[in-house]
């Protein structure tokens, strides 16, 4: 679960892989065949777009599969994507989506209604299909197609995300044929996004081709390739002799380092991520019943608080991070304003000392304390191998807790264990985080009891296996509060009862760090346009943007160079509210001002 929603990567010819890994790359540029290379570290865990939750599993799903909105690249507000318009009822418990005209799957067949109706109800009656993203059909009651342009989605009772529906929409002449939707889909995918996955191969590449056919116009480049590095060091050196020309996750020193490069222009914007320390709090799954191996003393919420308290973000940010993170405070990443809460754990070893003392967890003459049953408190904890603040902030934790009388045993594994090992809660601690959404439900889910897997590990994604009654009535409170500053207030008080009840610590938030081949690429669009990020973005902006060309290292980021609307596409999009719809207008000023950036460069994300 950690680097949770949202990556892997190569491309190649499989007899040429191992020898000369990017002979066909240039192969396919002789032919005039332009392909961006991105540089990815985290493996992939599926290409089910139904289970897959890692960043790049997530960044694969919104490349292939339209969802019927996405979200505008300069400022996250919700824009049309496969659903050109919608409108909704008085009472707020009828939505109905018009699917718009043209789209086809790459195929050849049309996307319709159908599609959309199939994905959803597939979810709402399949525990497997639920996995990813079941949080958004729950509380729905119907989904129909009443014909081929026309989508009516009935709820019970209102609900707050019904334009933040981050569910990839899945071919149906092609799924409904699957029998077991826990396999791997077979290559090449059929999808209906501006790329399509054309090749895979694990801890090698993924390979995806332009869509010529998609509804916003075919992308500039005619390859996109996501090749795989162990880690961030052979990243750089990839990108320095122009093996890959985009890739981010760099550390602090790598970035510095890379400044002088005339070749190399950098990127950072506002962290959207939070990264976190899971504790676990005694597992059940969603039958109630124990599950993983978790350290009993755990369950004790006494214990989680001092945990809390021993750890210090502000450390993590300056020696870890290098000062490019901010400080820990609410469950939303402070990138997203309006739901962030400033409150936080105080780093006071001291109270976290007389805590423990106060609750029953003596100290041994070796320093380390015992539990209720006299067993000495020596906990795991699971990381990222490879992956900088897990290897740097695991040394940083093991003291931290040694000073409160808690011995830890770190364990370094590669991100398929850690996520099998989350999935399974079979750990004591584990560095996780995930990347949050503009609209907070998604990640506000994670912690509740519905989120908890069955037996197999299916049907849900968990993070922290917290259930906790107070949590799971505010939760469908926000869900079902139109209103937004009330659903804002929701929102922070469910905050402080994740903080209270410490099934996971805050650690900090991190600024992605990027780098792309200034000699090779015009800018990319970034989202937002002040402050972005290229790559994991919410949409496929980045990517989609890509044109051939050189940027200025030197010149600030411009306002030509970050489009006001859905770039590289035929049609400018404007959303006006009229009454209880929404207006969808062709802004031909935004036309025109796009053409005129294409003239120089796009950006991307």
């Amino acid at each position: 679960m950690l680097f949770r929603r949202r990556w892997a990567g190569a491309l190649v010819a499989a007899s040429a892989l191992v020898a000369t890994p990017f002979a066909v790359v240039g192969t396919a540029q002789a032919q005039g065949q332009t392909t961006l290379r991105a540089g990815v570290t985290q493996e992939l865990d599926s290409l089910n777009p139904f289970i897959t939750i890692t960043r790049i599993g997530t960044d694969l799903t919104r490349l292939t599969y339209e969802y019927l909105t996405t979200y505008d690249p300069t400022d996250y507000h919700p824009v049309p994507g496969l659903a050109e318009s919608w409108k909704t009822s008085d009472d707020k418990l009828t939505w109905t989506f018009t699917i718009r005209s043209g789209a086809t799957w790459s195929d050849g067949q049309p996307v319709t209604a159908k599609d959309a109706a199939y994905t959803f109800n597939t979810m709402m009656t399949n525990p497997t299909a639920a996995t990813a993203n079941g949080n958004f059909v729950q509380g729905w009651d119907s989904v129909t197609a009443t014909d081929d342009k026309t989508l009516v989605i009935r709820t019970k009772e209102p609900r707050s995300t019904m334009l933040a529906l981050d569910v990839p929409i899945v071919p149906e002449h092609i799924w409904s044929k699957v029998t077991d939707l826990k396999a791997e889909p077979p290559l090449p995918l059929v999808g209906d996004g501006p790329f399509i996955v054309d090749d895979y191969k694990p801890s090698q590449f993924i390979k995806l081709k332009a869509n010529k056919n998609y509804w916003r116009g075919a992308p500039k480049i005619g390859e996109l390739d996501f090749v795989y590095y162990k880690n961030v060091d052979a990243e750089v050196q990839a990108l320095k002799k122009g093996e890959i020309d985009l890739m981010n996750r760099l550390v602090p020193a790598q970035y510095e380092s890379l400044k002088e490069d005339p070749t190399i222009r950098l990127n950072t914007g506002a962290g959207r991520r939070l990264n976190e320390l899971l504790i676990n709090p005694g597992a059940t799954s969603s039958d109630n019943k124990p599950i993983g191996d978790g350290n009993p003393a755990l369950k004790d919420v006494k214990l989680r608080q001092a945990i809390a308290q021993a750890v210090n973000s502000k450390a993590l940010v300056d020696k870890v991070w290098g000062g490019f993170a901010s400080e820990a405070s609410g469950y939303i990443p402070p990138g997203f304003a309006e739901f962030h809460s400033d409150s936080a754990v105080k780093f006071d070893p001291a109270a976290a000392n007389k805590l423990l003392d106060d609750n029953g967890y003596p100290k041994g003459n070796d320093g380390v304390r015992v539990d209720k049953t006299g067993k000495p408190l020596k906990l795991r904890l699971l990381g990222h191998a490879e992956t900088n603040l897990d290897e740097q902030g695991s040394k940083y934790i093991t003291g931290w807790l040694k000073d409160i009388g808690i011995a830890v045993d770190v364990q370094l594994v590669s991100d398929q264990k850690i996520n099998d090992a989350t999935t399974a809660a079979n750990y004591d601690l584990v560095f996780s985080g995930w990347s949050a959404n503009p609209d907070p439900d998604y990640v506000l889910s994670l912690q509740t009891c519905a989120a908890r897997p069955n037996a197999d590990g299916k049907g849900a994604t968990p993070d922290s296996f917290l259930c906790d009654p107070e949590y799971d009535s505010l939760y469908q409170q926000q869900l079902a509060e139109t209103d937004r500053t009330k659903r804002v207030e929701i929102v922070k008080k469910m905050q402080q009862v994740l903080q209270d009840r410490a099934a996971l610590v805050i650690l900090g938030y991190d600024n992605p760090l990027e780098a792309y081949r200034a000699d090779k690429w015009a800018p990319f669009t970034t989202q937002p346009s002040t402050g972005g990020v290229i790559m994991n973005q919410q949409g496929y902006w980045g990517y989609y943007s890509a044109t051939p060309g050189k940027t200025d290292k030197n010149a600030a980021a411009s306002a030509d160079a970050t489009p006001t609307a859905a770039p590289g596409g035929n049609t400018g999009l404007i959303i006006g509210l009229a009454g209880g719809g929404v207006v969808v207008i062709a802004a031909a000023v935004l036309v025109v001002a796009r053409l005129r950036r294409r003239g120089t460069a796009d950006e991307r994300e």
